[in-house]
């Protein structure tokens, strides 16, 4: 490896966290407002349906969250299936998905 790309490689590593960490925001800012669109509804939280809806937001929050960590660890864009990179593709649709396509349909 020569000494340029030495130099580049932590720099790229920090862009790559940085727009990570920009996606995941806008995720989580986009999730809470649905959130409080869901509580300003007027609807029962006996509904069943906006109560799955609700348990639907907040473990994507919580997936959110778990993929912050990630970025703070190191091992963000990482599968945590088979340990594989996560394609760069899927983490743009799915910012915060800890699983490459294989992984998450053996999960799910």
């Amino acid at each position: 490896m020569s000494l340029d790309a030495a130099r580049t490689e932590p720099r790229l590593e920090r862009v790559a966290a940085e727009e990570a960490r920009q996606r995941l925001e806008h995720a989580r800012g986009t999730r809470l407002v649905q959130l409080e669109a869901l509580g300003e509804n007027g609807q029962t939280a006996d509904d069943h349906l906006m109560s799955s809806q609700r348990e639907a937001i907040e473990g994507v929050l919580k997936e959110i969250d778990e993929a912050f960590a990630r970025i703070e660890d190191g091992t963000y864009g990482t599968c945590l299936g088979c340990g594989k990179p996560v394609p760069a593709e899927r983490l743009e649709i799915l910012p915060y998905t800890g699983h490459c396509v294989s992984c998450r349909r053996r999960t799910a």
